[in-house]
């Protein structure tokens, strides 16, 4: 049964990416076929977690076919919990940006067919790369799932479009051409030692596993510099501020709150596993980019003038945190990480939606064109102060946990890493509530709100009467994130039940030492 519902969450968005295409004369049919699809993805992702067995073996609901059989290319798919998790945020999240893009205005000459058939193939795609297990497989979908993006960020973005999305293009392409020589030096590897090169990954992990450390090190750089720039990390991630600025709101989710996180998804599931000895003495290096990143993410953060960068700019600081939590070798930091990849696309996924509908109203991404919204807004206000309080980590709220895991777990073996990290939480409650009081709090004001003409006034102005709160589909959009947020912050066992046994064997892989607790899945 699971195999049968991982190859028809692979297959149904792509079937359903060509019907689609075909509506490019209704647009309001293309986006209830859409709709439809995507929750049916939704309850597909439901069944796969029913299916899924916690304690079972590492690889669940295997597939394999011959693909390029002269080379050992296979097309295998597979999941554990880390990647089983992403799937079901990828699910989750593409009919909350369907819904909440339903209104948008598309540029001249584009359809909405054509906007929604592309975000259809990047679900698939996206499904297809955390489920991958033939590291060739992976490095494909990996390279091919920038295609549509591109097209999404370059067609339907910003007055800079073309710009970011080339930048985003390149900078991935390029890593991850870099991943495939190390890849290939892998085949190579077990070439040598088999008699017989292969691309499985189980197979790599064996052979490479026991490969010199300089070989070890020169292998892993292939795959992490691929990784980093996914994730980003500091400094490779100069094309993550331009993407989002320009990229269309809901695309923006995808990026930030599902894209992103292959980057930190690859060093769980190849660096670590493939290159314990390299991954281990690297660590010290991993750990200053991504202390770097919380502090200067934080900063940088805290002195945005435009909301999209800032939205950016806090996701570099929070995969510091992951890529901390990643390379401390414990199993509490690493529970964190995983699980704050999860809970950081749902808070910034809702974070980059509501400022979408503040943007909506105002028709400015500037943080000055805005003030006193709450008073016109009050239900944008709570919903905007309930994603601030989850991306800040409030206890009570998603991230919280997993911020709180990665620190605990940090300390042990990175003592210095994990106190300069909670200095970034620190700078997150200054940024968040700073960004909350510019747009939400005090007197009506700003260009965008009271109109150029409006001048200021009180809040019965024409023009300010022109801002509307939430609709009944905006509400329906926020209202999942909002009950996942409470329902994760205070019971977060559903999802560290899940990662628990991944995170386990992949410390066992490294050789690092796993607490008792942790192997029973405690």
């Amino acid at each position: 049964m699971g195999t049968g519902l991982l190859l028809a969450l692979l297959l149904l968005p792509l079937l359903g990416s060509l019907g689609v295409a075909f509506l490019k004369h209704d647009d309001l049919l293309a986006k209830r076929v859409t709709l439809g699809v995507t929750l049916l993805e939704l309850v597909l992702a439901v069944l796969a977690f029913t299916a899924y067995s916690p304690g079972g073996a590492r690889i669940q609901f295997a597939s394999s076919v011959d693909w390029i059989s002269q080379v050992g290319v296979h097309i295998s798919f597979g999941v554990d919990g880390i990647a089983l998790v992403m799937i079901g945020v990828i699910a989750l999240l593409v009919p909350i940006v369907v819904l909440a893009g339903w209104a948008d205005k598309l540029p001249q000459g584009r359809s909405a067919a054509g906007f929604l058939s592309l975000v259809l193939v990047q679900e698939a795609l996206m499904v297809g790369v955390f489920a991958a297990t033939d590291v060739f497989l992976f490095y494909v979908l990996f390279e091919i799932m920038l295609i549509p993006m591109y097209f999404l960020i370059g067609g339907y973005g910003g007055a800079r479009r073309q710009y970011a999305a080339v930048k985003f293009f390149l900078y991935s392409f390029l890593g991850g051409l870099i991943m495939l020589a190390s890849a290939i030096g892998c085949y190579a590897l077990a070439a040598d030692k088999l008699g017989k090169g292969t691309f499985d990954w189980a197979t790599l992990v064996q052979v490479v596993h026991d490969a010199p450390l300089e070989t070890q090190i020169w292998l892993f750089f292939g795959f992490f510099i691929a990784f980093a720039i996914k994730a980003p990390l500091v400094p490779l991630h100069t094309w993550l501020p331009d993407a989002a600025e320009q990229a269309p709101v809901g695309i923006a989710v995808i990026l930030v709150g599902v894209l992103d996180k292959v980057g930190t998804f690859g060093f769980l599931r190849y660096n670590l596993p493939m290159f314990p000895d390299a991954s281990k003495a690297l660590a010290p290096l991993v750990m200053v980019l991504g202390v770097l990143g919380v502090l200067y993410g934080s900063l940088l953060a805290t002195g945005q003038r435009d909301l999209k960068r800032f939205i950016a700019y806090v996701s570099i600081a929070h995969f510091g945190f992951i890529a901390i939590g990643i390379f401390a070798f414990t199993a509490q930091a690493q529970v964190g990480a995983v699980s704050y990849m999860v809970n950081h696309s749902l808070a910034t996924g809702m974070l980059i939606l509501v400022i979408g509908m503040v943007i909506a109203r105002g028709g400015s991404t500037s943080i000055a064109d805005y003030g006193g919204m709450a008073k016109l807004t009050p239900l944008l206000g709570g919903m905007f102060l309930i994603a601030g309080l989850s991306t800040l980590s409030l206890p009570g709220t998603n991230s919280f946990v997993s911020e709180f895991l990665v620190l605990l777990g940090s300390f042990p073996t990175q003592p210095v890493a994990a106190v300069l990290a909670t200095i970034g939480m620190i700078l997150a409650a200054l940024y968040v509530l700073w960004l909350y009081q510019r747009i939400m709090q005090g007197p009506v004001r700003g260009t965008a709100l009271v109109g150029i003409s409006g001048g200021p006034g009180s809040a019965t102005d024409p023009e300010k009467a022109k801002v509307l709160d939430l609709s009944g589909r905006e509400i329906a959009v926020l209202a999942p994130l909002v009950a996942l947020i409470v329902l994760l912050g205070v019971y977060p066992k559903p999802v560290l039940d899940v990662v628990n046994p991944s995170v386990t064997a992949t410390l066992t892989s490294v050789g690092a030492a796993v607490p008792a607790a942790a192997q029973e899945g405690k």
